[in-house]
């Protein structure tokens, strides 16, 4: 059946793709889904991979040979099945334990019999339906990775995204700001997928520790209260008080006074909480976000997001013989302290009944890419105290959360 998913692919693999998605994987540990959409790269038609494991997720840009090609190896070696859907149809391919393959295709375009047996797909019939499109509107929107993908659409306008130039009084986004409203919309993918931990049904507490500028305090309230109906309170802590009083004057502005409230302080000494669902906490420095992480164990926390930063505590501490031709390398150690840091925090999150996640995340500023930890709780401790004794006693550090929670026991 390799002819007749070539002959998918061949008419799908193109601008009127809205995706495809990998799934079942033949052999746990690895890959567990990929989703496949196109996307445009300085004017040029592209289809992004993103591979999901059960902790990261891996992002890789192909033209569209390249595409067809990584479909078919991965049905033939990793996934079992694949889920596409097309302006222009769908098509469905299953492949069985003996590795035989079914595809199927339903038309999409009126009049037009895009076939669909079992035994394969015609050529002639999908040849019909398919017609290149050379529309530069269609791969516009896809350079801006498919606007209809966006929680916060295009059209609607949002206060704070006007005063903060990203869209026009009428909703239209301004051109030179769609990477500031793409990061935007990325962030509230994140709370997205955690909204099944979040109660529809009474007030929700959330800390933004560090909030800074605070327009992703306001994205958040704003789709959580204003566009999902959700009960929130929400406190952004940042040490800056010209910044907490700017804030405070956007939230009464925008009649969220109310909700969302923002405070002066630093992390460590912030009390007051019995109780908190989810606690932010972006671009903490050092250890300000170890501070942040112990305080939402100690909340019982549903949901932490953080995105660490200037991770420099593991660096100074750092020393082993075995790695000292490595270490002598200052950025390679910088490098690997930081990893080892926010993979410590993501372990000991695990210690204590929290199923995190290692993710890739944009800065706001400089758009670098970083690392963005996601936990959500679970109640099932991962029981690796040993391990990771050892690798502590390995490089001879002390991780400042390792401390903090240990101080509850």
């Amino acid at each position: 059946m390799k002819e007749e998913l070539s002959a998918v692919l061949e008419r799908f693999l193109n601008e009127n793709l809205n995706g495809a998605i990998l799934s079942n994987p033949r052999q746990k540990g690895g890959v567990v889904k990929v989703q496949l959409r196109p996307v445009a790269i300085k004017g040029k038609l592209y289809f992004q991979a993103e591979e999901f494991t059960e902790k990261q997720a891996f992002h890789k840009n192909m033209d569209r040979d390249q595409a067809a090609l990584y479909i078919e190896n991965a049905l033939r070696d990793q996934f079992k099945q694949m889920e596409l859907s097309s302006s222009l149809g769908s098509a469905h391919a299953l492949v069985s334990k003996k590795g035989k393959m079914t595809v199927k295709v339903k038309k999409q375009v009126p009049g037009t019999d895009l076939g669909g047996a079992e035994a394969g797909v015609k050529g002639e019939s999908l040849e019909a339906a398919w017609k290149p499109s050379e529309s530069r509107e269609k791969l516009g929107h896809l350079a801006h990775n498919r606007q209809k993908r966006y929680i916060l659409e295009e059209g609607i306008p949002v206060p704070f995204l006007v005063d903060l130039g990203v869209m026009t009084p009428e909703g239209r986004v301004v051109r030179s700001r769609y990477d500031k409203f793409r990061q935007i919309n990325r962030f509230l993918e994140f709370i997205e997928d955690v909204l099944p931990k979040l109660d529809k049904s009474r007030e929700n507490r959330i800390i933004d520790f560090g909030c800074g500028k605070s327009y992703l305090t306001f994205a958040m309230y704003y789709y959580l209260k204003e566009k999902m109906g959700y009960p929130v309170r929400i406190t952004g802590l940042d040490l800056k008080r010209d910044v907490i009083e700017h804030c405070s004057r956007l939230s009464r502005k925008y009649g969220y006074e109310d909700g969302l409230d923002f405070a002066c302080g630093d992390i460590a000494g912030y009390e007051g909480e019995n109780h908190v669902d989810m606690v932010v906490t972006l671009h903490a420095c050092d250890t300000a976000t170890d501070y942040a992480l112990d305080k939402a164990v100690r909340w019982g926390a549903s949901v932490i997001l953080s995105v660490p930063c200037c991770q420099h505590e593991l660096n100074r501490q750092m020393k082993n013989r075995l790695l000292e031709p490595v270490f002598q390398y200052g950025i390679i150690k910088e490098r690997m302290a930081a990893l080892y840091t926010d993979a410590l925090r993501a372990e000991l999150l695990e210690q204590r009944g929290y199923r995190t996640q290692i993710l890739e995340f944009i800065d706001m500023e400089h758009t670098p890419k970083n690392l963005l930890i996601r936990a959500v709780y679970q109640g099932r401790p991962k029981h690796n105290e040993r391990e990771l004794k050892e690798i502590m006693e390995f490089l001879h550090i002390q991780p400042s959360l390792a401390r903090l929670l240990g101080q509850q026991e």
